[in-house]
This record gives structure tokens, C-alpha cells and sequence, in this order.
């Protein structure tokens, strides 16, 4: 087993090396300075999400989305919620499906909300429609390394 994790930067995304044995809520990218982890999740375009699909050693939990849609607004609490009680054993990462259609086409989302879990870049769960932080807690207590 490997004695550092890779974490990509939130801010800049940078792929950042962080030692195990040392708290990666408090880190801070090596390359912008800014912290690894803020509590909220991250708003991703489909290149930016395509670099912390490929770089990260942690899961990726992601909301995709739209401004419009109800269900999603009433999402978006919860989601909040998990990304501030569960980081850094994951990333929390929200994708506009109006601005990345591209993207919801790639990974098959046809309604929304739609909740996808990715580990080693790869979908390990997907859930479409409202969910509950049992379900996001699960999935992050099953996947974290």
C-alpha cells in the first residue's frame, strides 16, 4: 500500500501527493496554495472533471444537475451537507447537465438528479432522483481507501 494519496486541487486542479498519515482536510495544493478540501462541492466542466477522474485516489461523488429542475434544488441541501460532513474521505463535485451535455450524454443521464460514485475513474453507483445522506454516507463508507 502506497504511503501517500493523490488528491486533485478543487481550485486549480492540480494532482497533489498527500502523505496518509496526515490530516487531507487540512492540506493545501502545491501549486495555487488554496485548501484541498472546502466543505462544499465543486462545480466541474466536463475538462476539469475529466482531471479529477484520472488523477484522484479518492472517490468522486457527482451531483449532476440543473438550475431548473426542482428535485434538484431540493438535492442540493443534502448534497451540501454530505460534501461538509464527508470530505476528504471523497470529493463532492456538481455538474451542470445545461452546460456539460456532453458529459451527462458520456455517463447516460437521462433524468435528474442523478447521483454518480466514481472510484479508480471508473462508475462503482449511480442513483437518479432525490436521495438521502444515508445513501451518500454508504457509499462513501464503502469506497473510501
Amino acid at each position: 500500500m502506497s504511503d501517500r494519496i493523490q488528491i486533485v486541487c478543487p481550485h486549480c486542479d492540480a494532482a497533489n501527493r498527500v502523505p496518509v498519515d496526515r490530516d487531507a482536510a487540512a492540506g493545501k495544493c502545491g501549486r495555487c496554495g488554496e485548501p484541498l478540501f472546502t466543505g462544499k462541492p465543486a462545480a466541474l466542466t466536463t475538462a476539469r472533471f475529466g482531471k479529477h477522474l484520472a488523477n484522484s485516489d479518492i472517490p468522486i461523488v457527482a451531483d449532476f444537475w440543473a438550475s431548473w429542475c426542482g428535485p434538484c434544488r431540493a438535492m442540493a441541501p443534502i448534497f451540501d451537507a454530505a460534501a461538509k460532513s464527508l470530505e476528504p474521505r471523497a470529493r463532492f463535485v456538481k455538474i451542470d447537465v445545461d452546460a456539460e451535455p456532453a458529459l451527462a450524454q458520456q455517463f447516460g443521464v437521462r433524468g435528474i438528479p442523478a447521483l454518480f460514485l466514481f472510484k479508480d475513474g471508473k462508475v462503482a453507483a449511480h442513483h437518479s432522483g432525490l436521495a438521502d445522506a444515508s445513501l451518500l454516507r454508504r457509499w462513501v463508507e464503502t469506497n473510501a481507501a
